[in-house]
């Protein structure tokens, strides 16, 4: 009988997977410390994985501008089912879960847990679209009593995921905030910008970062929620500032945020009455000249 997973990898990814199983011989982007880390936490690494996508952006949205129609201006964010782009921010999550999708069922053609270290990498690709790799290490919980029902992605290195284990904590899920938020460059904000406006704040521009950076964490926060986490450790915050010709006006511009958060839901799991914790981990590099 064909697993669920195995349908849902492409031949060359099964061909692995079971080549990986026949030999019992498993591989890992883990460095020398975050392995001793992820098995002081009482788990060991049973594979490397990946997942890939190649995605054709041919629709972004909404074609038109945002605030050209108001006296003072406006910002639209992506979040929005008309707004500018939002076509193009559902993309860009469906081809990054994508990806995740295929290392997670990787993960669990090994009979993993969980995926550590997960780089997350979004290109171009020559041919044309972009391309979305996902990179990780498959890991399984030595103990029968913590095997989740869905394996788990997470950025932290083994180093990180060590320490959250023995604080009681498991990641539940890599988490994304996306958005692109789009602002007319109106009269007041064009006076703000004009030699003879002296040092003020753009409070057009201020509106347009923080608005896009709100929708994002909004974004992010619900992703969480989607995985049961309780908190989220971010990995990194990209913002982006475009400019375009208005499509409405001519001789006039508008300027676009783009914001993408990644991060890792986490969760506590329980942990029995009178347990100590686990043992101090020592790790020592192995750098002398350090």
């Amino acid at each position: 009988m064909t697993e669920q997973w195995d349908r849902s990898l492409p031949e060359a990814a099964r061909a692995r997977m079971a080549g990986i199983r026949e030999t019992h011989t498993w591989g890992s982007a883990l460095s020398t410390q975050e392995f001793a880390a992820i098995e002081g936490a009482g788990f060991d690494p049973v594979g490397q994985v990946l997942g890939t996508a190649v995605y054709h952006i041919g629709y972004a949205g909404r074609y038109g501008c945002s605030g050209s129609w108001s006296y003072f201006g406006g910002t639209e964010v992506s979040s929005s089912s008309w707004a500018p782009f939002s076509e193009l921010v559902r993309a860009m999550y469906t081809a990054r879960w994508t990806a995740l999708g295929r290392a997670v069922a990787e993960c669990q053609a090994l009979g993993g847990d969980g995926i550590v270290s997960v780089k997350l990498k979004v290109g171009h690709f020559p041919a044309g679209g972009l391309e979305v790799t996902a990179l990780g290490t498959a890991v399984r919980a030595r103990s029968s009593r913590v095997h989740p029902a869905k394996p788990f992605t997470s950025h932290v290195t083994g180093q990180e995921f060590g320490k959250l284990v023995h604080a009681g904590w498991i990641p539940t899920g890599l988490v994304l905030g996306i958005s692109i938020a789009t602002r007319h460059d109106d009269w007041r904000t064009r006076g703000q910008l004009s030699f003879m406006a002296g040092n003020q704040e753009v409070d057009g521009y201020t509106q347009l970062i923080n608005q896009a950076r709100h929708d994002a964490r909004v974004q992010l926060q619900s992703d969480a929620k989607r995985q049961g986490g309780d908190g989220i450790v971010v990995d990194e915050m990209d913002l982006r500032i475009r400019e375009r010709e208005c499509p409405s006006y001519e001789n006039q511009r508008d300027h676009i945020a783009e914001v993408v958060i990644l991060g890792t839901s986490i969760a506590r799991f329980d942990r029995s009455p009178g347990h100590a914790g686990p043992k101090p981990l020592t790790i020592m590099t192995l750098n002398r000249e350090r």
